[in-house]
C-alpha cells in the first residue's frame, strides 16, 4: 500500500539532507519533487499543487530549531498537511436514529455487498448493534444470494424479497421489519452499474427520498485512482453522500483516491477495506495514514488490532504461566492463531516504524507460520506440554512428521527456550527491577534470523 509514493517522498526529502537551513531554493526543489510524486500517485493536479503551496508557505515561515534538521522539519510539515488533506480526523457514523439507516452506493464491482457485510460485522462486534441487511439489488444475477451468504458469515439477519422488482419498496419493507424485530441499524445494499448512468442515479435518488437515510456511504475501489474521484463527484452531485468507504487499500494502490477524494467532494473517508476477510474493515484515521505513507508506521492501529483479538482473562492466565516458566508449545500455538487473526503479517509488520521499508522486497505470505505450525502439530500432547523432553530422537521424528529438516526443529526449540527465559526475566523485572539489572549480562540472545527465519 502506497509503496511507490512512500519511496518517491523519501527521495524528495533527501534533497534537504545535509542542508544547514531551509531556504526558498531548497524548499522549492524538494516540493517540486514531492508534487511529481503525488501526480505519479494519481493525485488530482489541483490538489497536488495546493498541497505543495501550503507546505512551502509553512516551511518558509518557520525557523529551524537547533535540534531539528531541515529534512526532519519538512517530513513533519508534509505529514501534518497530508493528514489535513485526508480530513484531519476520523469521522464517526451517525447512528442516532432508531433504526439508523445506512444506504450503500457505488459502481458495480466496487465491493458494496461485501462491505455491507463488513460494516454490519463491525457495528455488531464493536458497537453492540443489531444490524439488518437489506437486498435491494434486483438486477445483478445472484446479488441476493451473495448478500445472504455474507449475512450468514457475519451472523446478521437479511431481508430479501425475490418476487419484488421495486428496490424502493424492498427498502421500505426492510425498515418496517427492522422496527418489528428490534434491529437498530438497517444497511441497504443497492444496485451498481459498470458506469454512471441516468437510470442508476435516478433509482438510488428515489430510494434516498423514500427512506431518508441517516448515512449514505459511497463505496469506491481505491485502485481506480483518479477515476474513483471523478465517479465520487458525480455521485455526490446527485446524492450528497455523507462519507466514503475506500476498498482494496491493501492492494497495489497508488494512493490518488485516498489523497484526493476529501478535497474534491469535501466528504470524509470513514472506512477503508484492508483485506478479503469480513473483519478487514478499519476506521480511517488521516493522521495515522499520513504516518504510514511517510514510512513512520502506525503503532496505535497495531495495538488496537491486538486488543481486539486478545482476551484479558487469557492474558492474565498466560502471564501466570510465564512467571512460573510453564509457557509451552500449546500456548505458543494459540498465540500464533491470535496473531493470524489480526491480518496479513507483512501489513502488520509495516505498522512498526522503519520495518515497512525493510520488508519492501520480502515476500511474507499468509502461510508465514506454516512451518512452525507443522512442527508443533507433529508433537505429541505430552511433548507440547513439556518442551524440555524433546531429545534428539523425538526431534528427528517430529522433523520427519512435519516435512521439515532436523535443523528447523532444533532452531525452533532453541529459540522457543530463549524466548521462554526472556519472558521469565521480564516478569521478574516487574517484580524487582534491581534484580533484573543485575542479571542483564546473563540474558539469552535470540538466534540470528529471528523466530521464523532461517
Amino acid at each position: 500500500m502506497f509503496e511507490n509514493l512512500s519511496e518517491r517522498l523519501e527521495r524528495s526529502f533527501k534533497i534537504l539532507k545535509g542542508e544547514g537551513k531551509i531556504t526558498e531554493i531548497n524548499v522549492a526543489e524538494t516540493l517540486k519533487d514531492v508534487r511529481r510524486a503525488l501526480l505519479d500517485a494519481d493525485v488530482n493536479y489541483k490538489v497536488a499543487k495546493t498541497f505543495t503551496d501550503n507546505v512551502k508557505q509553512k516551511a518558509l515561515g518557520m525557523n529551524v530549531l537547533t535540534a531539528v534538521k531541515p529534512g526532519q522539519l519538512m517530513v513533519k510539515l508534509v505529514h501534518d498537511e497530508l493528514a489535513v488533506l485526508m480530513g484531519g480526523e476520523a469521522s464517526e457514523l451517525n447512528l442516532k436514529a432508531d433504526p439508523a439507516i445506512i444506504l450503500m452506493a457505488g459502481l458495480q464491482g466496487s465491493g458494496k455487498t461485501t462491505h455491507s457485510g463488513k460494516l454490519a460485522m463491525m457495528l455488531k462486534t464493536k458497537k453492540g448493534k443489531k444490524p439488518l441487511l437489506a437486498a435491494c439489488d434486483v438486477y445483478r444475477p445472484a446479488a441476493i444470494d451473495q448478500l445472504t451468504v455474507v449475512a450468514e458469515q457475519v451472523g446478521c439477519p437479511v431481508y430479501t424479497d425475490r418476487e419484488c422488482k421495486d428496490p424502493v419498496k424492498i427498502a421500505q419493507d426492510a425498515i418496517r421489519q427492522a422496527r418489528a424485530n428490534g434491529n437498530d441499524v438497517v444497511i441497504i445494499d443497492t444496485a451498481g452499474r459498470l458506469a454512471v448512468d441516468e437510470q442508476m442515479m435516478t433509482e438510488i435518488a428515489n430510494i434516498k427520498r423514500a427512506i431518508n437515510p441517516t448515512e449514505i456511504l459511497f463505496v469506491v475501489d481505491s485502485m481506480t485512482g483518479q477515476d474513483a474521484v471523478n465517479t465520487a463527484k458525480e455521485f455526490n452531485d446527485r446524492l450528497d453522500f455523507t462519507g466514503v468507504i475506500l476498498t482494496k487499500l491493501d492492494g497495489d494502490t497508488r494512493g490518488g483516491a485516498a489523497l484526493s477524494i476529501r478535497t474534491v467532494v469535501n466528504k470524509p473517508i470513514k472506512f477503508v477495506g484492508m483485506g478479503e476477510k469480513m473483519d478487514a474493515l478499519d476506521v480511517f484515521y488521516p493522521d495515522r495514514m499520513a504516518g504510514r505513507i511517510l514510512g513512520m508506521g502506525d503503532v496505535v492501529s497495531l495495538v488496537e488490532r491486538a486488543q481486539q483479538q486478545f482476551d484479558e482473562a487469557e492474558a492474565k492466565k498466560l502471564q501466570k504461566k510465564m512467571a512460573q516458566n510453564k509457557f509451552d508449545f500449546n500456548d505458543f500455538f494459540a498465540q500464533i492463531q491470535q496473531i493470524k487473526k489480526m491480518g496479513n503479517i507483512k501489513e502488520l509488520a509495516a505498522m512498526i516504524p522503519g520495518v515497512g521499508k525493510a520488508l519492501k522486497d520480502v515476500e511474507i505470505g499468509d502461510d508465514a507460520f506454516k512451518g512452525v505450525e507443522a512442527i508443533i502439530n507433529s508433537m505429541t500432547p505430552y511433548e507440547r506440554e513439556h518442551p524440555e523432553c524433546l531429545n534428539p530422537s523425538r526431534r528427528n521424528r517430529i522433523a520427519k512428521g512435519s516435512g521439515t529438516q532436523l535443523q528447523d526443529v532444533n532452531r525452533l526449540c532453541k529459540q522457543f527456550d530463549d524466548m521462554r527465559k526472556m519472558m521469565k526475566k521480564m516478569i521478574d523485572f516487574k517484580r524487582d527491577p534491581r534484580a533484573m539489572m543485575r542479571n542483564m549480562p546473563q540474558m539469552p540472545k535470540m538466534g540470528g534470523g529471528g523466530l521464523f527465519g532461517r
